[in-house]
């Protein structure tokens, strides 16, 4: 029998909690009209352990079919249910694709998005002649191959603060576009490659933009210095093709 909390404390707790998914059956992290998100299944878990309709604070949103390691949350509460009952619980009523990681007690000014520093996305490919099988909701998988040193030399033109309005969705309403990519790197074992970015922020698809322009770049079809061309444009439309949801992965958030 799953146990609830029906004492109270006046002052609400603010819980902190680090949480992975498998973000291939939800329409992305934010509750919506229609489909099922991370944060509603999530919500409803806690509302079923504490018995309190709480708000979900992310560090950020993920996309439809996006993943995350590391993503983090917090939302406030006034339970009595220790940490590790607050763990135990709500990890028992969340479906086998969604699980904390992590639980604790945090300041009470904390939160998630506002005080976060910084990000690290890891994109995975499968870059082999046949297709996968196993790993095929979790990579892109492209046959052709991919110049890996070219698109290592083409990265390096991004790394700095810059607009990236060139590397964004055109579904967007904010008014700054500036973020400063702090690393990039790109890697190969087998057929796996691995590109991982931190910043100190991303823009809506500027990891899966990145990363399409880049794979444009290994194939030949756009030149490696004329990724500082289509930075500098700050047009959208000038950067190669957005990478699809399911090779992306929110490693960590900093603080």
């Amino acid at each position: 029998m799953i146990e609830t909390s029906k004492d109270v404390v006046d002052t609400p707790r603010n819980i902190k909690m680090v949480i992975e998914y498998d973000g291939g059956n939800y329409c992305g992290w934010q509750k919506q009209r229609r489909g099922l998100s991370i944060q509603g299944v999530m919500e409803k878990a806690i509302r079923t352990i504490t018995g309190e309709t709480v708000t979900l604070l992310a560090s950020g949103r993920t996309d439809a079919g996006v993943h995350a390691y590391g993503q983090v949350a917090n939302f406030r509460c006034t339970s009595r249910l220790p940490e590790q009952k607050l763990f135990w619980g709500i990890n028992s009523v969340l479906p086998p694709d969604i699980v904390i990681k992590e639980l604790s007690e945090a300041p009470a000014a904390f939160h998630a998005r506002r005080d976060a520093t910084g990000k690290e996305y890891v994109y995975c490919i499968h870059n082999g002649t046949t297709r996968c099988a196993l790993s095929r909701a979790f990579v892109w998988q492209v046959f052709e191959k991919l110049a890996v040193n070219e698109m290592q030399k083409a990265a390096q033109f991004l790394i700095g603060r810059h607009d990236f309005r060139s590397f964004c969705s055109t579904h967007t309403n904010i008014l700054d576009f500036e973020r400063e990519v702090r690393s990039i790197s790109i890697t190969q074992e087998n057929a796996l490659i691995k590109i991982s970015i931190t910043a100190d922020g991303f823009l809506r698809h500027m990891v899966r933009t990145i990363v399409g322009t880049l794979v444009d770049v290994g194939k030949g079809r756009i030149q490696t210095e004329a990724i500082k061309e289509i930075l500098e444009a700050k047009n959208r439309r000038h950067k190669g093709k957005t990478a699809p949801a399911q090779g992306l992965f929110l490693l960590r958030v900093d603080y």
